[in-house]
């Protein structure tokens, strides 16, 4: 997440989660979340990218600006073939595996060496590949993170010989998601046994649907604290919820990702269900990682700036109709009117006829009419029926709305 109030880079997600007194349970929530957010959340990010650049539209001459997260999509859009991409973020472990990936992009001598690195990443040759090829390329604050050590002593970049996908806060949240199904009686990775998606409908309805009606589970994800893993912080706890039990909005959220799509074709649900990729047909493997991407991820890398910085403060730094495309994942679910105001603000001074801003949120409606100015939100048309369109076909399924504004009456 990489928005804030006008505050160091290093206080910001602080001053964007923090919005009660620190002895109070609420405050006390918020404060474990920002400590839990510190180090590496999502080696894949969470929203879908075929969705992204349907929605984005992006053409030859757009400058997108956009949260860097774990960098799946900031690679993917280059196959979109856009003039530059300015990728931001607060957490430097980010930075680093946004790094790691365009650099190993432009330096691993073949799309095989790119394969076995980040879809498969589990394997002792990613080691020497990082020796041998990029790791006389980085600079030197990303060398050292992955050289260093995590919290319990592991060297960073074995990840990529032991499942990189297994760590971080998501991928520790999914580890322990599969632990307790399996004290419950199911293994997720049952999911992957289906050869159709009326299969896909009976296994889950069988097998992973009733685990959420036992007690303790009910209990357990009534915890905000619970969904820490999940990158979603009290406040956006609350969004999600709405006035449902949280164990029955995660039963639909994860009832879309296992039977609304096809296994085949959805890669959010392999790393759901078995933690890792499959190789099998094109949209099981992110955009980047596809053979058909390769020469242009390749070619394009060199367009990507990653910045650790708060989006709010690039934004300040840029020119008056500078830039085309927006995309702020779900991060203002973590903000206040007075942010929300400062970030939009910015975003209509830069924004070029026809900008689009692509969003996500933990609940179903956009949250911006009512907390936004009429005279700044006035000027962007909200897509509507798109937007619906988009968040159906969402592969990710963890989010309730994907939203696009577009500045202006341009299409």
């Amino acid at each position: 997440m990489a928005i804030g109030a006008k505050t160091p880079r290093n206080r910001a997600v602080r001053n964007a989660v923090h919005r009660h007194d620190h002895l109070s349970k609420q405050g006390l929530l918020e404060r474990a979340f920002t400590f839990a957010f510190r180090g590496l959340v999502y080696a894949q990010i969470w929203e879908d990218p075929s969705v992204d650049l349907e929605a984005l539209a992006v053409t030859p001459d757009c400058h997108i600006v956009q949260i860097a997260s774990g960098g799946c999509n900031v690679l993917s859009y280059l196959t979109a073939n856009p003039k530059a991409i300015t990728a931001v973020d607060l957490n430097t472990a980010h930075i680093a595996l946004n790094k790691l990936k365009l650099t190993a992009a432009r330096e691993l001598p073949d799309y095989a060496a790119f394969h076995r690195f980040f879809a498969q990443a589990n394997t002792k040759e990613n080691i020497a590949a990082y020796k041998r090829y990029v790791r006389p390329h980085l600079d030197e604050p990303t060398r050292r993170y992955w050289e260093g050590r995590d919290m319990i002593g592991r060297r960073r970049i074995g990840g990529f010989a032991k499942g990189v996908y297994k760590r971080g806060l998501l991928g520790n949240f999914i580890g322990a998601a599969h632990l307790l199904a399996r004290l419950n009686g199911v293994n997720p990775r049952v999911m992957l046994r289906a050869n159709s998606m009326e299969e896909q409908r009976e296994i889950f309805d069988r097998d992973i649907a009733p685990v959420f009606d036992k007690a303790f589970i009910r209990w357990l994800t009534d915890q905000p604290a619970s969904l820490f893993g999940l990158g979603i912080p009290p406040a956006q706890y609350e969004a999600l919820a709405g006035d449902s039990k949280m164990a029955v909005v995660l039963r639909e959220r994860l009832e879309k990702l296992a039977c609304d799509f096809d296994l085949k074709d959805n890669y959010f649900a392999w790393q759901a269900f078995g933690r890792r990729y499959e190789d099998g047909p094109q949209g099981s493997l992110p955009p980047y990682l596809q053979e058909a991407s390769y020469d242009a991820v390749k070619t394009r890398a060199g367009r990507v700036d990653v910045r650790h910085a708060n989006f709010i403060e690039y934004l300040r730094s840029m020119p008056t109709a500078s830039l085309d495309r927006y995309v702020l994942l779900d991060a203002q679910d973590w903000m206040t009117d007075e942010i929300l105001t400062d970030l939009w603000g910015e975003i209509t001074r830069t924004a070029k006829a026809g900008a689009r801003v692509l969003f996500r949120t933990a609940g179903v409606e956009t949250i911006l009419p009512g907390r936004v100015p009429e005279a700044v939100l006035g000027r962007w048309e909200y897509r509507h029926e798109e937007s619906l369109d988009f968040t159906a076909r969402d592969r990710s399924s963890i989010y309730g709305g994907v939203h696009l504004y577009v500045l202006g009456d341009a299409a």
